[in-house]
């Protein structure tokens, strides 16, 4: 299975090393960054784990819960657990899931056996309160994952949300923004009666919003 931008997110109930889960029920009314990873007691998910519970608190500013998956018994994800807090000198405080039947991996198309038959990819998938599927990135086992650019690409989807408004390359909060070319200039006015910068009819610059 191959999930697309725009689908709900498949619901499911797993073991985790916070207990049982059924993933929509813990996703509630917020948004979910969702990731996987290719096996315990590796050395690239080790510093994946630290790093994202490092950054939890920003996560959980932006209304944003951490969902973690390796496809390994819950056994051995305790285990690992002292080694990931031991190298990432932090507390692991969101939940690892257990997909030792890779029902889970499956589900959400994070095998992929052309690249390894025996490992998931680092898959991350950003779900919004719908449930709806808002991005989907996927990186080979060998490569550690950008928590700086998770993080921009869920800003750039929370500000532009319900907003006739995209971000451009490399965008960061609070640099300007794009007013969609799907809005007119008469719109536009209405929208944004300060004005825009125009780069081509096309690319129209605007503040980002404040709120």
């Amino acid at each position: 299975m191959s999930l697309k931008l725009g689908e709900i997110a498949p619901d499911f109930t797993a073991d985790s090393t916070q207990g049982p889960i059924r993933f929509h029920d813990y996703a509630g009314d917020g948004w979910v960054v969702f990731f996987s990873h290719p096996a315990d007691f590796t050395p690239v998910c080790t510093t994946e784990l630290g790093a994202f519970a490092r950054r939890k608190d920003a996560f959980t500013a932006r209304h944003t819960k951490l969902l973690g998956l390796s496809v390994d018994p819950l056994e051995s994800h305790q285990r690992w657990i002292a080694d990931i807090e031991e190298v990432g000198a932090t507390t692991l405080d969101y939940p690892l899931l257990a997909d030792p039947d890779r029902r889970i991996a499956e589900l959400y198309g994070m095998i992929h056996p052309a690249a390894d038959p025996k490992l998931t990819v680092r898959s991350v998938f950003i779900i919004d309160p719908h449930k709806k599927v808002r991005l989907t990135l996927t990186y080979p086992p060998s490569a550690g994952r950008n928590v700086d650019e998770i993080l921009r690409v869920l800003d750039s989807l929370q500000l532009t949300e319900g907003r006739k408004l995209t971000t451009p390359v490399d965008w960061k909060p609070g640099e300007d923004v794009i007013i969609a070319p799907s809005v007119s200039d008469e719109d536009a006015r209405t929208l944004h009666p300060d004005g825009w910068k125009t780069l081509k009819p096309y690319l129209r610059l605007v503040p980002a919003p404040r709120a």
